[in-house]
């Protein structure tokens, strides 16, 4: 009796193995997801330019001398700070150097002749004076009276011509002044040194019409910078002066400006069979944030178009087609579809308006393959 019901414990035992030997070969491998949380939170809705953006200064100029000639002074070299005013490269000029002293010299010589024709005025019109007197006691002849008169008259319009004279010859220096200007480059506002074309010795020549040169000097005013970046046509009509924005360079990763849209070009932009764009620009908030960034940096804005605070959201990379998501069921370790209502969304994050409830684990995973309705699932 004990032999056979040994016989039969042991026959059990072997039937559960072999059937939980089964089971696991029988069961599936779970699919492994990553999770996100639906949860409270701040949710935006954005638009973005569709390529990168350019740091661009307020002011920036090509400057060129006037005039064609031999480079004799530069006064600075790339990267060099100047001040509005400062003269920063000076083409040969002696000839009008002399010249302005020569205009000066004729200035002084003008204004010498015009003092002695106004004195010798000053004593004809005295003498004319004292013979009037004596004529009214008959003590001078009329002829007499009349000829010393009229000669004051012609000393003293000689006097004004020899004033006009002396002007004349102060503006010929200004006009030699102004010819000494066009050799002379000058920073038309304070700035930095981006680049210097020419050397000491070399001949620059003005562009001719329609046909650019590279310029002398490149003057960057790095005192005032903003964004300049293509927003998609289709995005374009969204945006408008004075929106808020986040602005992010690739050299400073990691970290974003406060920015505000300034301008929206009024026109659409059609290059090289790209996209159709229409520009914007997009200024620094706080000015002082952006000091030791360089024109030039690549740049991207996010256009802050509305904004909403405390409301339920999840990851929008756990959205399909706008309307469903998979949760993961801990307690049965299976997946569920389930179908939502969106609301503001951005690349990051999704309103819910209907279908999930806080604390709702989310797939994020939703294109790895065997994810479906359904699956036995583990989280990674």
């Amino acid at each position: 009796m004990k032999s056979h019901l040994k016989t039969i414990v042991v026959s059990l035992i072997i039937i559960v193995a072999i059937s939980l030997f089964f089971y696991s070969v029988s069961k599936k491998k779970p699919v492994l997801i990553s999770l996100g949380v639906a949860e409270s939170g701040r949710v935006e809705a954005v638009v973005t330019n569709t390529r990168a953006g350019t740091v661009k200064a307020c002011r920036r100029a090509n400057l060129s001398p006037a005039i064609g000639g031999q480079i004799a002074k530069l006064n600075v070299k790339e990267g060099d700070l100047v001040e509005k005013g400062q003269i920063l490269l000076e083409l040969w000029n002696e000839d009008l150097v002399a010249n302005i002293k020569l205009a000066n010299n004729e200035v002084i010589t003008a204004l010498a002749s015009a003092d002695e024709a106004c004195f010798r005025a000053d004593v004809a019109q005295r003498e004319a004076k004292r013979v009037v007197e004596l004529q009214k006691k008959n003590l001078a002849a009329v002829e007499d009276v009349d000829r010393i008169v009229t000669n004051a008259k012609a000393v003293k319009a000689g006097c004004r011509a020899a004033r006009a004279a002396a002007d004349v010859s102060a503006t010929r220096v200004d006009v030699v002044k102004a010819g000494l200007e066009r050799t002379q480059l000058i920073a038309p506002f304070s700035g930095r040194v981006a680049e210097v074309t020419g050397e000491l010795g070399e001949f620059v020549t003005p562009s001719p019409p329609g046909i650019p040169t590279p310029p002398a000097v490149d003057l960057i005013d790095t005192s005032c910078l903003y964004i300049s970046a293509p927003i998609d046509e289709v995005d374009a009509p969204a945006i408008k002066t004075g929106m808020k924005a986040r602005i992010s360079l690739d050299a400073f990763s990691g970290k974003s400006f406060k920015g505000e849209v300034r301008r929206v070009a009024p026109y659409v932009l059609e290059k090289e069979k790209q996209a159709r764009t229409v520009d914007m620009e997009t200024y620094f908030v706080e000015p002082e944030e952006y000091l030791g960034l360089l024109p030039g940096y690549s740049a991207d804005v996010e256009v802050i178009l509305n904004v909403r605070e405390n409301v339920l959201r999840i990851p929008t990379e756990a959205i399909l087609d706008n309307t469903r998501v998979f949760i993961y069921n801990a307690s049965e370790q299976i997946l569920e579809e389930r179908q939502i209502k969106t609301g503001l969304s951005n690349w990051k994050f999704s309103e819910i308006i209907s279908g999930l409830n806080e604390g709702d684990q989310v797939v994020l995973s939703v294109d790895r393959k065997g994810v479906s309705d359904g699956v036995y699932a583990k989280p990674e």
